[in-house]
């Protein structure tokens, strides 16, 4: 119970099946690592929400988040999807469609999901 209010219980709780989080980190156009943002991370996060709440998967089905570094820069920009914990990487706008079918599919678009040898690049 938080300040006199009865605690909610678990099926009463909104939950979403899937949260991705969209690297918008900026560092300097000197940077050897680049960054996501550079590479056009915050216009990705921006339709991809768009395209969930269009959907209508938006409420229970996935919630996209922004996120600082996720120490994938070789590969941005990179998506990371829980609790199926994977990335999507070197995602642009026009890749927004298909990830967001394959939410709605409950299939991952493997074109774009990193194997163990780019994850180990980063």
């Amino acid at each position: 119970m938080i300040a006199g209010r009865p605690r909610a219980s678990d099926s009463q709780l909104l939950k979403r099946h899937r949260y991705l989080f969209v690297c918008i980190n900026r560092r300097a156009d000197d940077n050897p690592k680049g960054c996501c943002a550079a590479k056009g991370s915050e216009d990705v996060y921006k339709v991809l929400k768009a395209e969930l709440a269009a959907r209508g998967l938006a409420k229970l089905d996935a919630r996209v988040c922004t996120s600082s570094c996720l120490d994938q820069c070789a590969t941005g920009v990179t998506v990371l999807v829980e609790p199926d914990h994977f990335f999507y990487g070197h995602v642009t706008v026009a890749d927004v469609p298909e990830i967001v079918e394959g939410i709605a599919s409950g299939q991952r678009v493997e074109r774009l999901v990193l194997t163990a040898d780019d994850l180990a690049k980063s």
